[in-house]
């Protein structure tokens, strides 16, 4: 398998020439590799310029480019097409930076992936952030090189034809469908139609499949200002893979340890999880248990610590204390209500009442 690398471009010259600069400076083994720059229809003349004047020393180069404005959503999903011909593509956004060894990991990934229906596609990018409660992320360590999500990645992801086909099939049926419920982050949901992911989220949750996620990232993300964003910031970075793995070692559903559902919660623990407290929020929990930091008006059935890190260590370990717990959501309790700053206290060790100020003036200032 020699997926293709695609770039979506669209009018930031600058973040198209820094993301096909990492991509020359990157590690290839293989030879005739095809590069394919998209750019849609913008009226910024120098990112056509950008993609002519570069350089791929590691196969055909090709660029498409488009007459009539398509949006990022019909950008992308006409991209991810490519599969059809390519067989199997890397797909980048321009504001991406890839590693030196992104290419080495998505080859053995797609190819580890071939043919496993659990798996819905391959993340390049590894979060250390969920981006629905603004708060860190970190998926237990079970020794393999990946862990699973039921978020697809949009900061870098590698698709077979055989995944796309899949997803767009499904897209193509539920387009312009209300997207709520079911274990769908109502976030997700209520992201505007321009938006792609929501779509590769909700088919991985409908279809029960899962992204295949790396330990270490292979991308990151610059977060450029764009049709997403009015400002650029740095929430998103993350840090890079700078050594080269030989071989690696991949789980599957069967032997992972670290399954996560669409709320960034681990789905393989004895009762349903609700650490950051969104599945309560969306009216989203399924359960009779579910464990959670928040006080809830039900009963308590047992606790633990948030000590251990990951959060879910401490469940999956059973850490003394009473900061996790356990309810039964069908027997009535009393609801205490000091549960505020639980979590910012757990994730934000070290933040006091001066350091507090001076981030918000900070944020204040640079809005």
């Amino acid at each position: 398998m020699k997926p293709a690398i695609v770039v979506v471009a669209y009018n930031r010259a600058d973040a198209l020439k820094r993301v096909l600069g990492s991509l020359a400076a990157a590690d290839y083994e293989e030879k005739d590799i095809p590069l394919v720059i998209s750019i849609d229809k913008s009226d910024v003349a120098e990112v056509e310029k950008t993609a002519e004047d570069f350089v791929w020393e590691h196969g055909e180069k090709r660029i498409i480019t488009h007459d009539v404005r398509m949006g990022l959503k019909a950008h992308v999903l006409e991209c991810g097409d490519l599969t059809e011909e390519y067989g199997s593509i890397i797909m980048l956004e321009d504001d991406l930076f890839v590693s030196p060894y992104f290419y080495g990991f998505a080859k053995a990934a797609l190819e580890f992936s071939d043919g496993n229906d659990d798996i819905g596609g391959i993340s390049l990018y590894n979060h250390r952030f969920n981006v629905f409660a603004r708060m860190p992320f970190e998926p237990i360590d079970d020794g393999f090189d990946n862990w699973f999500l039921q978020i697809a990645s949009s900061w870098g992801q590698a698709w077979s034809k055989e995944q796309w086909k899949e997803f767009r099939e499904w897209q193509k049926e539920h387009d312009g469908e209300d997207l709520h419920g079911n274990g769908m982050p109502s976030d997700a949901a209520d992201w505007p139609e321009s938006s792609w992911l929501k779509y590769a989220i909700k088919f991985l949750i409908e279809t029960d499949r899962l992204f295949l996620y790396p330990r270490v990232s292979y991308t990151t993300n610059f977060f450029d200002a764009g049709e997403h964003s009015v400002k650029a910031n740095t929430d998103l970075q993350v840090p890079l893979a700078t050594g080269k793995h030989r071989d690696y070692i991949f789980s599957d559903i069967s032997n992972s340890e670290a399954i996560y559902d669409a709320y960034f919660e681990n789905a393989l623990l004895p009762y349903e999880s609700d650490i950051y407290g969104l599945k309560y929020r969306d009216d989203a929990i399924k359960m009779r248990y579910v464990l959670s930091v928040r006080s809830l008006p039900y009963h308590v059935e047992a606790t633990y610590g948030l000590v251990l890190r990951p959060a879910d260590a401490n469940i999956k370990l059973k850490v003394p204390g009473n900061e996790i717990k356990l309810y039964e959501l069908t027997r009535k309790g009393p609801n205490n209500k000091k549960d505020a700053g639980i979590l910012e206290d757990y994730f934000y060790p070290g933040m006091n009442r001066k350091k507090m100020l001076e981030l918000l003036k900070y944020k204040v200032w640079n809005r």
